[in-house]
């Protein structure tokens, strides 16, 4: 899978997801927590820039295997 970066629009923590604005201004994809990778306690902060995948989520595109650029 091709990695695409993009910028996070908005992540709720208490939630576990958000969205990232792709940088090709395609449409906005949904991130669940789980698709970060880093260790530790998995954010986002709005404005952040991330690279990520993109794969077929139960409800449509969503980010898989986000890392914080």
């Amino acid at each position: 899978m091709a990695k695409i970066t993009g910028t996070v629009k908005w992540f709720n923590e208490s939630k576990g997801f958000g969205f990232i604005t792709p940088a090709d201004g395609s449409k906005d994809v949904f991130v669940h927590f789980s698709a970060i990778m880093k260790d530790g306690f998995k954010t986002l902060s709005e404005g952040q820039q991330v690279e990520f995948e993109i794969q077929d989520g139960p409800k449509g595109p969503a980010a898989a295997n986000v890392t914080i650029l």
